[in-house]
């Protein structure tokens, strides 16, 4: 995809750097004219990413994330990417959570892929000496834009 636009960060794996990566994708998504909704599924599913790289790439010799944010008319395209240990998708890809079953019940972190394919029109993990997820979400054009 050719982008009109290209940010890039790169910051440390640790959990308390996620806030930084939401707070720069709130900046993006707002001048792009997203609506408060779309931008708070965003959130959502790039805190996911982030959150599975901090916790599941690295373990405890810690490493690097690098997030991209790309934009093309009226689409974000943003990519978590780590160099650290991947996981195989088909193992770990969660199916929709069964009726009538307790929240409890649901194993910890077992919802990551499933809720990133909810929030975004696009899901993409590609694993290639780490992992890199890709999430698209087209802007729609409503009158309550940000």
């Amino acid at each position: 995809m050719t982008t009109d636009r290209e940010i890039k960060l790169t910051l440390p794996a640790l959990p308390e750097y996620v806030d930084l990566v939401r707070l720069t994708l709130y900046g993006i998504a707002s001048k792009l004219k997203f609506s408060f909704e779309e931008i708070e599924d965003m959130k959502v599913a790039v805190s996911e990413a982030c959150n599975n790289a901090v916790l599941h790439a690295y373990g405890e010799a810690g490493g690097r994330l690098e997030v991209t944010f790309a934009t093309k008319e009226d689409e974000l395209v943003i990519t978590v990417r780590d160099y650290g240990s991947s996981f195989t998708v088909e193992e770990n890809k969660e199916a929709p959570v069964e009726q009538g079953k307790a929240i409890e019940d649901i194993r910890s972190g077992g919802l990551g892929l499933y809720l990133m394919q909810a929030l975004m029109d696009r899901v993409d993990v590609v694993q290639d000496g780490g992992t890199a997820v890709t999430l698209a979400k087209k802007r729609q054009t409503t009158e309550e834009a940000v």
